[in-house]
Order: C-alpha cells, then structure tokens, then sequence
C-alpha cells in the first residue's frame, strides 16, 4: 500500500494543473479587431511576439503570445518548428480573419482560443503594448 501514495499524488497534482489550465468562464463570441508581431527577424534562439486584439461583448481584449525562434540565415522561417512543432504561432496568418466571429475564453489573466488545428491556443493578456494599426479600439484599450 505504500507504494500507491506517490500515484494517488502524482494523480491529484495532474487533475489540479488540469483544473488550472482551463478557464471557468464561460465560451463567448468575439470577433478578431486587430493583429500585428515583433518578428525575430534574425535569431539565434530568440523569441517572435504575436499579439490579438478581440472584440468580446463590450469588452477589448489583447493578448499576446511568444514563440521560440531560431531563423539566422532565413529571416522567413522558423527551423525550430521542424524539431518542435507547437513552436509556430498558434493563430497563423490565415487561420483567423479581422472580423471574423471567434469562440474564446478568458479570465483576468489569459485568453484561451481553439486553433485551426484543433488545439488550444493560450495567449497572456497584455495592455501595454501599443503595436495596433487598423483599429482604434484595440489603441484605446492599450495602458500606456
């Protein structure tokens, strides 16, 4: 019997990181404003930064996410993606339009979106960033 408490543990952990990992609010409509990125343009191991701005109700909200690049000699690929494939944004060009409606979830800390692919995409959410262009919403929405 002694040897079932470091299941039962390892067990009750992976249910709260699970717990943690998915937002209790609940799915809402939203629609894609704006998006834009700092690109690693010449990395040796460094990081691009995509960041969405969403229109969900009455609410603005912008979130970001970071991707592990390394793209030296090819400034328009990213050679980490052939080792590890989650390291490509999660909302690629493509995937999402402006203006296009999007289901989402979100707390006071991230916002969670379903991916072309099926997958769960976390942004953190961030309004100090003034990298907006087309709409002035997501410009009024940043802190400064």
């Amino acid at each position: 019997m002694k040897s079932m408490k470091p299941v039962v543990l390892l067990f009750a952990f992976a249910c709260v990181s699970f717990a943690a990992a998915a937002p209790a609010a609940p799915q809402v409509q939203a629609k894609l404003l704006d998006h834009n990125g700092y690109s690693c343009a010449n990395c040796f191991f460094g990081s691009s930064t995509y960041y969405f701005c969403f229109e969900a109700g009455d609410k603005v909200l912008i979130g970001y996410e970071k991707i592990p690049t390394m793209n030296w000699t090819n400034p328009s690929t990213n050679w980490l993606t052939k080792v590890h494939k989650s390291w490509q944004p999660g909302l690629s060009e493509g995937q999402v339009s402006e203006g296009q409606p999007i289901p989402l979830r979100y707390d006071d800390k991230f916002i969670w979106i379903t991916g072309a692919n099926g997958k769960q995409v976390r942004l953190t959410q961030d309004y100090s960033t003034d990298i907006f262009i087309s709409s002035q919403q997501c410009r009024a929405a940043v802190k400064k």
